[in-house]
């Protein structure tokens, strides 16, 4: 996402910026702010400047960085989940255990597992189950009431629409949780889409493929698009201190398209913390491919300063804000099989 300023990669790790929301709700794509033969201005130092970065493919060919990163085991420190009109409860991350471990290694788990250990621990009423149509927990209802949905963030950001499944939601130390009441036809859309998902993963026999892939740069000829049909997907586990291996993520989309020869260069970032994101512990994508155009001295074809790359992925019917921008770091982002993934140069 985007370069090692803190104000620039900031963006990835909390909530939308002005920028973000004016593109999403007027549908124009921000791009670069230089002007030809001007130079961007110099990374701003500070304490994200020298996370190790990796040039892919790596000198093997492969498209996987060559060293191995993990994120810290959580402790649920710093965490709070808010019920509307139930109140609010913090947790022992050690006493936490996951539903679903076919996604989660051992010691990581979703935020739905955090729910499922409150409501044990507190002893509220919930009811829910697991959709196997719609790979899912869905809550029935809480304290006999139901139509539940939630909101959260990381370290640093704030509570954001999404349509991403609560049981597949990673959980950070910091994170914030509220659960709400969300509209019968909203919810009712979101596990549709859900369902949807599935059937077409069945359909292509289990095989991840994307119908649209599109990444959009200031450095690509035309109109700076390239959108890539009917994309087969396929799990690296280059985060197996958190995911089980095998878990299609949505960094997995960029790296299979590298391995079809869709791309020619990747550029990821480790980072620890991200200014007032702490702890952060993922991948940033900081370039996508190489410059088609020599557009004059000083122009990059990575991030920079407050530019580079954001992402989002999920159902066509919920773009952007309204539920498929969120900011989970793609490489820890499971997906099941979303209608699209979009990457997109952004300048704050």
């Amino acid at each position: 996402m985007l370069g090692a300023a803190a104000a620039g990669s900031l963006l990835s790790a909390c909530g939308p910026t002005r920028a973000e929301t004016a593109a999403s709700t007027s549908g124009a794509t921000p791009s670069s702010p230089n002007s030809p033969g001007s130079a961007p201005k110099a990374p701003i130092s500070g304490p994200e400047r020298g996370a190790a970065s990796y040039v892919l493919p790596n000198q093997d060919g492969g498209w996987t960085p060559p060293v191995s990163h993990e994120g810290r085991v959580p402790t649920g420190a710093d965490t709070l989940l808010r019920i509307d009109d139930g109140g609010e409860f913090s947790f022992d991350a050690s006493q936490v255990e996951t539903l679903r471990p076919d996604i989660f290694q051992p010691g990581h788990f979703s935020l739905f597992d955090v729910l499922a250990h409150l409501a044990k621990r507190e002893g509220f009423a919930m009811e829910y189950h697991f959709d196997e149509a719609g790979d899912t927990h869905v809550i029935d209802s809480i304290d006999g009431r139901g139509g539940w949905w939630y909101k959260a963030h990381y370290s640093g950001g704030w509570d954001e629409q999404n349509v991403f499944r609560m049981d597949q939601y990673p959980y950070k130390d910091g994170t914030q949780v509220q659960l709400i009441r969300e509209k019968e036809d909203r919810l009712a859309d979101i596990y549709r889409t859900f369902r949807e998902e599935v059937a077409r993963l069945e359909s292509n026999s289990g095989q991840v493929i994307l119908p649209r892939v599109t990444i959009e740069s200031p450095y690509f000829e035309g109109n700076g698009y390239r959108t890539f049909d009917d994309v087969a997907v396929v799990a690296h586990d280059v985060r197996i201190d958190v995911l089980q291996p095998g878990v299609v993520t949505g960094l997995d989309v960029l790296l299979s398209l590298a391995e079809q020869g869709q791309l020619a260069r990747l550029r990821l970032t480790w980072y620890e913390r991200i200014g007032i994101a702490d702890p952060v512990d993922s991948y940033w994508v900081e370039q996508i491919d190489e410059a088609e155009f020599y557009k004059g001295p000083g122009f990059v074809t990575e991030s920079y300063e407050s530019c580079g790359f954001v992402y989002e992925t999920g159902p066509e019917e919920f773009p952007g804000f309204s539920g498929s921008h969120i900011h989970i770091p793609s490489d820890v982002r499971a997906i099941v099989s979303p209608e699209y993934a979009f990457w997109f140069w952004i300048c704050l």
